[in-house]
């Protein structure tokens, strides 16, 4: 079904080139839509929205059930719910068909350190997502709902409410991917080590401007708890990007910043 050469140093021709990203992308659609149909099963069956609603019966009480104004509504956002449960589940199937077609074009070196780059993702992404439901949701919610509880009584609609929870759990999980993304523009070549310890406190405001745009509610509370271990896994990245580096002088790669890295003035 894919086409490969039998001499790895020959380039595949351009058409095959686009032969097997056409069969790529097929398989990403198939993955796809066979993992809606599972994750829309397991959200009537298995209690996915009891856990998208605990967040709320923590800070509300138990028995607090949203609303809708649309008859549609129940089923177009128990749909939509299960398509992101769908997605999650075969991401390692999206991930593994994107590796495949972009890894010939790799180095040795540099598969070698991708590949763990993404298994780390997966569990920093996991530990994003955690954080936000245990520790951001509920301060977030408690917030919001209680700001101004004087003078109204908050109706929740069940679309705005998930809506709100998925964005947040998934703003956390994907700022967590950081330390990957650093540690794949250091295999590249294109960051260095000096440079991004030099460039540290634009860091610190570029992660502060993303933080205040990606809380919902513009809560401070939230922006400072995304802040805090956003700085921290950028420190942690000039460590991964050190190792990098010197492992690469060890094994006398380059010799040093390859051609066209960024390095600070």
């Amino acid at each position: 079904m894919f086409k490969r050469l039998k001499n790895p140093n020959k380039e595949m021709p351009f058409l095959d080139h686009l032969e097997e990203l056409r069969w790529r992308i097929f398989w990403i659609i198939l993955a796809v839509i066979i993992g809606s149909i599972v994750g829309f099963i397991l959200v009537l069956q298995f209690g996915v929205l009891e856990i998208l609603l605990a967040p709320l019966e923590s800070v509300l009480g138990e028995g607090e059930k949203l609303k809708f104004f649309s008859p549609t509504e129940p089923f177009f956002l128990i749909l939509k719910i299960g398509v992101l449960v769908g997605i999650i589940i075969v991401f390692p199937v999206i991930t593994y068909q994107i590796w495949s077609f972009l890894a010939p074009a790799l180095k040795r070196h540099e598969k070698r350190v991708i590949i763990p780059g993404l298994y780390m993702g997966m569990v920093l992404f996991m530990a994003g997502v955690a954080m936000s439901y245990l520790i951001a949701l509920p301060v977030t919610l408690r917030f919001l709902l209680f700001f101004g509880e004087d003078y109204w009584d908050p109706i929740l609609q069940a679309g705005p409410y998930l809506s709100f929870v998925t964005k947040l759990l998934v703003a956390f999980g994907v700022l967590f991917e950081l330390p990957v993304v650093i540690m794949i523009f250091s295999v590249m070549g294109l960051v260095t080590p000096e440079f991004l310890r030099k460039k540290r406190r634009h860091a610190i405001v570029i992660i502060t401007v993303l933080a205040s745009f990606l809380s919902p509610g513009d809560v401070v509370t939230v922006t400072v708890m995304m802040m805090v271990p956003l700085v921290l896994l950028y420190e942690f990245s000039i460590f991964l990007s050190v190792l990098i580096y010197r492992r690469r002088e060890e094994k006398d790669i380059g010799g040093g910043p390859p051609e066209g890295s960024v390095e600070a003035e």
